[in-house]
């Protein structure tokens, strides 16, 4: 896949958007590359590194599903908070590999760990940085089942240790978020700026995800970087909070991949005043900051789901607890039935009472209203009396949808993301080897 760079950016103005695209910044304690080790057979990017040469603060979530993939593996084992850097393929997800796939794995990271170790001594200290493979995480997407490529990609290994940069300009950002993508139409980038005390603190971010997508991760990887000093156990902690509410928040089909991970590094470099603990009135702007990035990173592998051309927003409200609310929304979220109806711009909100029917929940039918934009369709176990559907068929033309259940139970309320379901769902994934 080959994308035209040249057109997605303003150079008056690193912030601005160009067409769908925002322009990241410079992260100090990064270094970026991405090559091609031809996985795809086409010569595209496909292999990716993030190199912290003085070490980097993390923290990361990973999938729920019971069968989880090599490097999901690898990182679990990781007891320490603190990496040198973060690699990542695409093409094949190295996962239901067994034994060899995990061996691969550790070849991979054997000869990158000594390859940046020599990258260190080279450096302008010259100093002696052994590199040890515990000191990496891995990240991998694309075809489950598939023998892991671990020749081809150690043979590209020399090249993406030499190509790595310190500047992450515009173009360095855009090549490692599209060598991380699979099925994805579009490079998925987000950035943010917040102070903590007097120091400004640069967040910038990338994301892939397109199919396989649903809550409690998904086919989704996420990584965000920022130039801030935080502790490890508080990234944890902000992290899981705000994942909850933006990459748990979505779904485009409802399956779980075996390979998602969602991750934060902090390499310190913006010198800080120190965090004592998580609920430090410091880090309200920076959780403030990286909801946001995180909201828009998850919200465009939404808009991008395979075959979509419809973006879904469902709020649940009114609800006797955001576990009811969030239980309802995905139930919406998840139905073939609603999705096919979005897709086919046809109002029939008998599908959406259906779904929230089936969520299990204890709803008062007649107490619960259901909107489609800002049109009443339903209430009181009935048609609304205004309900016009010439109208809402012409809302139903936006790309834009937004869905809202008032359950009128209590106060609380979750939204989910969503998109609709198209031929081109099918005709994706029937290929999705080929």
């Amino acid at each position: 896949m080959t994308l035209n760079l040249k057109n997605f950016f303003n150079p008056k103005n690193k912030m601005s958007k160009m067409g769908d695209y925002q322009v990241l910044e410079h992260i100090n304690g990064l270094e970026i590359s991405a090559v091609s080790a031809d996985l795809y057979g086409d010569g595209r990017d496909d292999i990716c590194l993030f190199y912290f040469p003085d070490g980097s603060n993390f923290a990361a979530v990973y999938t729920t599903s019971k069968v989880t993939s090599a490097n999901i593996n690898w990182n679990l084992k990781i007891k320490r908070h603190f990496v040198k850097a973060l690699f990542v393929n695409t093409k094949n997800a190295n996962a239901f590999t067994g034994r060899k796939g995990a061996q691969g794995l550790k070849e991979v990271a054997t000869t990158l760990a000594k390859l940046l170790t020599i990258k260190s001594s080279q450096g302008p200290k010259g100093a002696k940085d052994i590199v040890k493979i515990t000191d990496l995480l891995f990240a991998s997407t694309g075809v489950i089942g598939e023998e892991y490529p671990h020749v081809k990609i150690k043979n590209r290994i020399p090249e993406l240790v030499k190509k790595l940069r310190v500047e992450q300009n515009k173009f360095v950002w855009f090549k490692a978020a599209t060598a991380i993508m699979t099925s994805d139409t579009r490079p998925k980038l987000a950035y943010e700026e917040c102070k903590i005390g007097n120091k400004l603190i640069k967040i910038s971010g990338i994301a892939k995800g397109s199919g396989m997508i649903a809550p409690n991760m998904a086919t989704m990887l996420g990584f965000i970087f920022t130039d801030a000093n935080i502790p490890s156990v508080f990234l944890k902690s902000l992290l899981k909070k705000v994942v909850s509410t933006t990459f748990n928040s979505i779904t485009v089909d409802g399956d779980t991949s075996t390979n998602d991970m969602v991750s934060i590094f902090a390499t310190g470099k913006a010198n800080n005043s120190k965090i004592y603990n998580v609920l430090d009135p410091k880090l309200q702007e920076f959780e403030k900051a990286l909801h946001r990035l995180s909201l828009n990173l998850s919200t465009q592998i939404v808009s991008d789901g395979e075959g979509a051309k419809k973006f879904i927003t469902i709020d649940v409200i009114g609800a006797s607890s955001v576990s009811m609310a969030k239980n309802i929304g995905f139930s919406i979220a998840n139905s073939p039935l609603f999705k096919t109806a979005i897709a086919g711009e046809d109002p029939n909100w008998g599908r959406i009472a259906m779904a929230v029917g089936k969520s299990g929940e204890n709803i008062i039918a007649n107490k619960m209203k259901i909107k489609i934009g800002d049109f009443l369709v339903a209430e009181e176990s009935s048609i609304a009396k205004d309900y016009d559907e010439e109208k809402i068929k012409e809302y139903m033309k936006w790309e834009s949808i937004k869905i809202e259940i008032d359950l009128n139970l209590g106060s609380s309320f979750y939204t989910v993301y969503t998109c609709d379901f198209t031929h081109d769902y099918i005709d994706i994934n029937a290929d999705y080897r080929n």
